[in-house]
């Protein structure tokens, strides 16, 4: 397995971490679903949650998908 840190919209990441998809459109459910199994995204871990500690969501205009938005600093473990 491959892991990196990634910027992880903080619209999609309930879903991402945990499969809560309250709120979410089914097209967005649908994105999110074609982005995990495109790049093999076995695990997404928010860095806020780790042992490490993290830095509170942010602004970006290069997220890990979609357009600019929030993020939060994530680990993402890709089955490579």
């Amino acid at each position: 397995m491959e892991r990196s840190i990634e910027r992880v919209p903080t619209w999609a990441l309930p879903y991402m971490a945990n499969g809560d998809a309250t709120g979410l459109k089914d097209k967005e459910i649908k994105m999110i679903d074609n982005l995990l199994r495109n790049r093999c995204i076995e695990l997404v871990c928010p860095i806020a949650d780790s042992v490490q500690g993290g830095m509170p969501p942010y602004y970006t205009k290069d997220p890990l998908f979609g357009k600019a938005t929030e993020v939060e600093d994530c680990i993402v473990f890709y089955n490579i």
